[in-house]
């Protein structure tokens, strides 16, 4: 087991957009160090290095993944690699925050898995949204029963970027599509709320490319209860969860998968509003969690489990195959 005293030294492997957040967020982390960063090309991993007062710059992913003094690596490259780097690092004996969707399909998840297992090192997926204190706020109301039991859920997640068929978002070679990038928040809702589904049915609509550009998807489960969702990159919606239970409903309000408010709306309209006061872009609370757990030598998340993974991922499978996309790689 680690000294709880000695800081987390962090490695980024591929600085894209979301990894400026991530390091923003992880240098307001106690314990935590961003030591290194690793791009195709040294002037881009330099560049992020200054940025952030890392201390050393890799031109090639190789370098970082053998580099002794880095203890944990978080994978931000296109969804595509991420089995390839997270077996790597993992065979390096290098703990291993990989971004969502852990992989492409549910079979890649479990080899991951699988490869931590044998290795005996710590794998967690990076899906921020869990670790945020509105969302756990939520999930302990929920099972505290104060507005009874939830009878559906709804929730969306859109944006409308610019169309570039070469872009990461709508290049299908890259796991591109609205699906795997932004549905992957709603379906997260809706199995961390209500569980694996009984039934999946779901449509979508396409880009020349062949990614997906929307995505519309019921759950059905026990009782009548339904999770009804939706992701587009064809237009922006209100991006909000909405639960509704037996004795009233439960909003999170836009961009719910970020920091926000939660509204508590009873039967009679009487209504209270949450605000949690979060001060960093949120990435800070999962990164914690993952520190915590190289500081106590563990090799799995009591909230990210594995078994989540696997579950997330085979739901996911369970929509590509309703919408007839697959990928290959």
């Amino acid at each position: 087991m680690r000294s709880r005293n000695k800081k987390v030294k962090w490695g980024i492997l591929a600085p894209g957009h979301i990894a400026h957040k991530f390091a923003k967020d992880l240098l307001t982390v106690k314990e935590a160090e961003l030591y290194a960063v690793a791009s195709r090309t040294l002037e881009k991993a330099t560049a992020f290095k200054e940025q952030y007062n890392a201390k050393v710059a890799y031109g090639n992913y190789l370098d970082l993944i053998t580099d002794p003094q880095v203890d944990a690596i978080y994978i931000a490259t296109p969804h595509t690699f991420h089995k390839t780097y997270t077996i790597d690092c993992l065979q390096h004996k290098k703990a291993v925050l990989c971004e969502k969707p852990l992989a492409l399909n549910s079979a890649d998840v479990d080899l991951m898995i699988q490869t931590a297992k044998q290795e005996n090192v710590l794998l967690m997926e990076a899906l921020w949204t869990y670790f945020l204190p509105h969302y756990q706020f939520v999930l302990e109301f929920i099972q505290e029963g104060t507005f009874g039991k939830v009878t559906a859920l709804e929730v969306d997640f859109g944006f409308q970027p610019t169309y570039n068929p070469n872009s990461r978002l709508f290049d299908k070679q890259l796991g591109g599509g609205s699906l795997l990038d932004i549905g992957i928040y709603p379906i997260f809702c809706a199995l961390s709320i209500l569980g694996k589904p009984e039934k999946i049915n779901a449509k979508a609509t396409f880009f020349e490319t062949g990614a997906d550009s929307s995505c519309s998807m019921e759950f059905t489960y026990p009782d009548g209860v339904t999770a009804k969702l939706y992701s587009t990159l064809l237009e922006t919606t209100p991006t909000e969860a909405t639960i509704h239970c037996e004795k009233g409903t439960i909003q999170l309000h836009t961009k719910f998968h970020k920091p926000t408010p939660v509204t508590l709306t009873d039967l009679n309209g009487k209504q209270t509003v949450k605000d949690f006061g979060v001060t960093t872009e949120g990435y800070s609370f999962e990164i914690a969690h993952f520190n915590n757990l190289v500081q106590m030598g563990k090799t799995e998340s009591d909230i990210m489990t594995h078994q989540f993974s696997h579950s997330l991922m085979e739901t996911i499978d369970k929509v590509k195959e309703e919408i007839g996309l697959s990928y290959c790689y």
